[in-house]
């Protein structure tokens, strides 16, 4: 695996896990949390925060740092 891979997905997973559960602390006023993750929804949203993570968050991030350590 590339190193770029590897930095996308260090980068990426930790935050679309994180704004799962965050997203779903918020909804625990209307539903329970176990309720909440037994939902076709939240496992919709898990994989979309995830795939934005390591796809979008994981390349932009993995291009600035390229630039930086090109700059130095």
């Amino acid at each position: 695996m590339s190193e770029r891979w590897k930095y996308q997905l260090k980068v990426g997973l930790p935050w679309g896990l994180f704004m799962t559960i965050i997203m779903t602390f918020f909804g625990t006023t209307d539903k329970p949390f176990m309720e909440q993750a037994q939902s076709g929804f939240f496992y919709f949203q898990m994989a979309c925060f995830l795939i934005v993570g390591v796809f979008i968050l994981g390349y932009s991030s993995w291009k600035s740092k390229t630039r930086r350590e090109r700059r130095k």
